[in-house]
């Protein structure tokens, strides 16, 4: 596999990548990268140096961003790829998903910001952005 070739295809949307291809694909300019966890999760928790804050739902409540749509495409230039993140990479299928329905050429980044949950139900201790070592920094 090139460092420029998505780890799968997957249906509604171009395909998913780890979070070593999606940094790869951001530094060289191949794609944007865009953060779609709330405004409370990126602040609390750590953002990813030089990604786009788009937020898919909303805390409290998890409400659908209306503007979504508009700011995704404010984000992301025409012909240009997008890199969808969220906290452990389910939200970010969805976004996607829609991503790709708005024209774009969406990819999701697996395991997300925060990873998947351990046997004691904590994240961040078995796989994610933040576990690979990856840049990111806090508040």
């Amino acid at each position: 596999m090139t460092p420029f070739q998505p780890l799968t295809a997957a249906e509604g949307y171009a395909g998913d990548v780890t979070p070593q291809v999606a940094w790869q694909w951001m530094c060289s300019g191949a794609a944007v990268l865009v953060d779609v966890r709330t405004d409370a999760e990126r602040e609390w928790v750590g953002s990813v140096p030089g990604a786009v804050a788009v937020a898919w739902k909303q805390w409290p409540g998890m409400v659908m961003n209306a503007s979504f749509d508009a700011q995704l495409r404010t984000a992301v230039p025409p012909g240009s790829k997008v890199l969808l993140l969220c906290r452990s990479g389910v939200r970010s299928v969805a976004a996607a998903r829609r991503a790709t329905e708005l024209g774009l050429e969406a990819y999701n980044i697996l395991e997300g910001f925060e990873g998947t949950l351990n046997d004691q139900g904590q994240r961040g201790r078995v796989s994610g952005w933040r576990w690979h070592g990856l840049p990111w920094r806090q508040g």
